[in-house]
Parts: C-alpha cells; sequence; structure tokens
C-alpha cells in the first residue's frame, strides 16, 4: 500500500490530524458511499443511531429523485458532488427531473438502468449526467448499442449546457416528426379581389381572422357540410415567404390537394368569399399540439381550439 499524496511506503499510525489523506481497510467497503459521514462506534455509543443519522444525508439526496421514475440518471464522483449536482437540476431555472442516482465511475450497469427510459418511450431521458468521474470503454459500448446518452464534464454548467443542446435536437426531431399531426387553429376569411386560382391548386389572398395559419395545416369549409380543401403548401406576405401567419395578417395562400375529392374542389362552385376557411383539427392534432408545439400557442389560440372542438364535435 502506498500513502495518497506522496511516494513511499505506507506509514503506520496510531492517530492522524487534519488534513492527511488516509486509506481505509475494512470488509463490505463495495456499499460504503463516498461523501457519507463517517463515525466511530465508542462502547456508550448506539450503533443503530448512528446509523440512522448516516442514513439522513442519503433520504435527503433520494428525495430529490423523481418519483413518476421519469428523468435522466445522474452520477458524481462523491455525496457532496451528487448534492450539488442534483440542487443545480432542481434549480427554478433548470428543473431537469432525475430517474435514479449513484456515486463513482459509470458500468454497464449503469447503461442498463438508464436505458429503462428507452424502454418506457421516454427516449429524451435515456441520459447520464457524469460529474466528475471516468466512464468504463464497456460501458461507452453498450450505451451506443442501446442509444443511451452519456454527458461528462468537470463542471456543472457544461454538463447542463450539453444536455440542453441535446434537449433541443430531441424536441426539433420530435416537433419535424409530428409536424403533420398538430394542426394549429385558425379562421380564415377569403378577400375577394385577392382569388388568384380558382381550382388545384386554389391560391387566394386571405386575412387571418383568429388563430395561426401554418404551413401544411389542413383546410375546411364548415359552412359548406365540412368540405376539405387540402392543405396549406405555401404562405407569401408582402411578397416574401412564411411559414406562419397570425391573426390579423393578411397573405397570399396556395391549398394543394391530397386527394381526388379535394382537387375537384373549385372556389365559386363549392365556397366563396362569403364562407370563412378553418383549420380540421382533431383529438389526435389537439394532443400533438400539446405535446410538442404548446409554446407556440398563446391564450387567444387555446380558446379557438376549444371553440373548433365544439364545430368538429371533437371530445
Amino acid at each position: 500500500m502506498k500513502e495518497m499524496r506522496v511516494k513511499g511506503a505506507l506509514v503506520e499510525h496510531k492517530e492522524v490530524k487534519a488534513a492527511i489523506g488516509v486509506k481505509i481497510v475494512a470488509p463490505n467497503l463495495e456499499s460504503a458511499v463516498a461523501g457519507t459521514s463517517l463515525f466511530v462506534v465508542g462502547p456508550e455509543d448506539d450503533e443503530e443511531e448512528l446509523k440512522e443519522t448516516v442514513m439522513e444525508d442519503m433520504a435527503d439526496i433520494f428525495s430529490k429523485v423523481d418519483k413518476s421514475g421519469e428523468g435522466v440518471c445522474v452520477q458524481a464522483s462523491t455525496l457532496g458532488s451528487l448534492e450539488a449536482l442534483l440542487s443545480f437540476l432542481d434549480s427554478d431555472d433548470v428543473k431537469i427531473a432525475v430517474s435514479g442516482i449513484n456515486i463513482g465511475p459509470v458500468h454497464k450497469r449503469d447503461v442498463l438502468r438508464a436505458n429503462v427510459m428507452n424502454e418506457k418511450g421516454y427516449k429524451k431521458f435515456a441520459v447520464i449526467l457524469a460529474f466528475d468521474v471516468p466512464v468504463s470503454r464497456e460501458a461507452r459500448d453498450m450505451a451506443a448499442e442501446y442509444n443511451v446518452k452519456i454527458f461528462t464534464a468537470d463542471i456543472i454548467y457544461h454538463l447542463f449546457d450539453q444536455f440542453t443542446a441535446y434537449m433541443k435536437q430531441i424536441k426539433s426531431q420530435e416537433q419535424e416528426a409530428a409536424r403533420l399531426d398538430a394542426v394549429f387553429p385558425c379562421i380564415l376569411q377569403i378577400i375577394p379581389t385577392c382569388v388568384f386560382n380558382k381550382k388545384d391548386p386554389i391560391v387566394v389572398g386571405v386575412e387571418v381572422v383568429e388563430g395561426i395559419a401554418k404551413v401544411g395545416t389542413p383546410l375546411c369549409v364548415p359552412t359548406k357540410e365540412g368540405i376539405d380543401l387540402g392543405r396549406i403548401a405555401s404562405l407569401e406576405l408582402n411578397h416574401k415567404s412564411v411559414d406562419t401567419a397570425h391573426a390579423g395578417q393578411s397573405v397570399a395562400m396556395k391549398i394543394e390537394p391530397e386527394n381526388a375529392m379535394e382537387q375537384s374542389r373549385m372556389y365559386g362552385r363549392h365556397f366563396d368569399h362569403n364562407d370563412q376557411l378553418v383549420s380540421r383539427i382533431s383529438r389526435e392534432s389537439i394532443n400533438a399540439l400539446k405535446a410538442h408545439f404548446a409554446d407556440e400557442m398563446g391564450k387567444d389560440d387555446w380558446r379557438l381550439v376549444v371553440k373548433l372542438k365544439k364545430v368538429f364535435g371533437v371530445q
């Protein structure tokens, strides 16, 4: 055995004073947690009471683990480091849920624990935040195989930056996948002097009366038995292409049909400027909107969703 900080053989002492590093040799040390309090049990001490005192530190740590089981896994080198990281993740400016904790290097068993999030369908939380700890090669190989992300750093803020960038990437991917399912609510009024093409594709100028008109939105005409026209293929505002138009804006809009029935729809025959065009929402589209685009919706937009639910009989 060697002294921890200087070269040379270990020197035996009957007592040591602060601050000297020491090594402890004892059975069952694999169950010990780095950073917890260390007590010497004297003749008059209650061993069970001291155990409870030691476990108080761990109880405070475990209280920060999300009871729903949804969140990232966190590992640190010591109990103090783990506590600091958990406090940071639980702060109002961060708020990252934690489903599991551990102290020490990242091993294969830690990857398997993080992979539970993949199995539960919470792929974005199949992540290990490793603070000031090494990651074994076997763990990295398994993480790549199971699609578990491992972020490592010696500074808490660097870990946060890595995870935040990852979450933005995940959100962007989820939004892209849900773009056709999530239908933003809108009511559009055709401008009668701006009818550029009456049929396949229908190209008209419209005013956004309520809500948000987005490229990809399916449109219908409720006043004409709810006939479907197709999806918004493009929008132009002041002769510039845009993806979105908000209430009060006037835009040129092209509607592309998706089937033979929609191809037959014609302005002037099946509908005209007296009919408002409305986005066709459903329970599925509302759920997708809540899950992936809630931050793009305002209070007035949600009120419009409630209004359109009655129009389309959505429960």
